[in-house]
């Protein structure tokens, strides 16, 4: 009998989830059979789940109460609690785990944090390190603030910009002798060019009449590299932030600054090492690829199909085929499922069919078995989707359960 894990959103945050739930399905006929059994822990709001490398263990997101907690299975079709929740941050979102089992790194959406929490050998949790908060590489003050008024140290806006005039994605502790860009405001993301531009000037009398929105850290997901470092997203900053682990803590090593506005959201590294980053608000792919220098930087840019509407989409979850050759997304506004084609040595994504998600809100989603299994978080419903032996495209809903504003999927041992 196959088992998953599945994470939701409790009375706290708008759902009906009662905690952890389970999901059963038939050996050898799971697409046509899997259904929802009830909770089997007493748990609020678990949004995120994640698994332990080589224990029994679950590791649960509490995203309305700001805790990671820790559960171990007693039994065929139970977990007990580990131990008690450790904090992490407001709005914690995404766990993940070191392939050692020595530690796990909680994402938080509402304050943007980026938390270690060290793991004991039984996979209990043992205690939180808060990182290095992140600043607005657009925000012309932040640097300026962290100086002390020091009118001779850049901002991280002219540090950004500076960096992406050169052709460079990486953004580094600044220097004095970076040159300051042209003042002509922020760096844009131009569609057509696929790169970095200065917007158009405005007039005056426009450009007092903008209030623009503020800008607010939200961490959102990590990964681990091949070469031991973590990748972090900061959807709020448009950052993806390079860690170096250290003894109990993380040091961050560099960032790189992606285009105003993007939202980078979740990430799977492929087999050849590159990192793929969804974005949230502009519907694309964006491929980072490290360098020789060790620093890592754009390699690529895609939109997952050209169906996507901004403003309306807004891409969740980012899932590879085993062999890294297929990306799906799922864009919630259309409900539909979009599948990219990776080739070349990982740095060249493609859009290669869009599917009907067949619930509403797909949040979240894991390959299994030939098949994606997709939450649908507002349908309060999962849904089956065949896909294609040869091509990897999505082909069809095989079926559908009900499941209590279901936002995580996890392959049960």
């Amino acid at each position: 009998m196959t088992q998953f894990w599945v994470g939701g959103y409790g009375a706290g945050m708008g759902g009906d989830a009662d905690g952890i739930g389970l999901l059963e399905g038939d050996e050898g006929r799971e697409p046509a059979t899997l259904a929802y059994r009830g909770a089997v822990t007493q748990t609020a709001s678990p949004s995120w789940l994640a698994r332990h490398p080589s224990l029994d263990v679950v590791y649960a997101a509490l995203e309305g109460d700001g805790t990671v907690q820790a559960f171990a299975r007693s039994g065929q079709s139970a977990l007990a609690p580990l131990g008690r929740p450790v904090a992490a941050g407001d709005g914690v979102c995404h766990l993940a785990v070191a392939s050692s089992g020595s530690y796990l790194i909680a994402s938080c959406y509402g304050d943007g944090r980026v938390v270690r929490v060290d793991l004991s050998a039984d996979g209990s949790l043992v205690k939180s390190t808060l990182a290095a908060h992140a600043q607005d590489p657009y925000d012309p003050d932040a640097a300026l603030d962290a100086a002390g008024d020091d009118p001779a140290q850049p901002s991280a806006q002219e540090v950004a910009a500076a960096m992406l005039r050169s052709g460079s994605m990486t953004f580094e502790q600044p220097a004095a002798e970076v040159e300051a860009p042209p003042r002509s405001g922020l760096l844009l993301f131009d569609d057509v060019l696929g790169f970095n531009t200065p917007p158009a000037p405005e007039p005056q009398a426009a450009v007092e009449e903008t209030e623009q929105p503020a800008r607010s850290s939200h961490a959102h997901a990590a990964a681990f590299l091949p070469d031991g470092r973590i990748a972090t997203t900061d959807l709020g900053f448009d950052l993806v932030r390079i860690w170096r682990p250290t003894q109990g803590g993380l040091t961050l090593d560099h960032e790189v600054v992606l285009p105003m506005g993007i939202g980078p959201r979740h990430m799977v590294v492929h087999p050849s090492g590159h990192l793929h980053v969804v974005t949230e608000y502009s519907c694309e792919i964006f491929t980072l690829a490290v360098q020789p220098d060790g620093r890592w930087a754009l390699a690529a840019a895609t939109t997952v199909t050209p169906a996507a509407e901004i403003g309306t989409d807004f891409p969740a979850e980012l899932a590879r085929s085993r062999d890294g050759e297929t990306l799906y997304t799922a864009l919630r506004g259309s409900n539909t499922i979009a599948a990219l084609r990776v080739r070349g040595a990982g740095e060249t994504v493609e859009p290669l069919a869009l599917a009907e998600s067949g619930v509403d809100w797909p949040r979240h989603h894991l390959i299994h078995d030939g098949a994606l299994l997709v939450a649908g978080q507002r349908s309060n419903e999962l849904s089956v989707l065949d896909l294609d032996d040869r091509t990897g495209a999505p082909r069809g809903i095989l079926h559908r359960t009900p499941a209590p504003a279901p936002t995580s999927l996890l392959l049960a041992r």
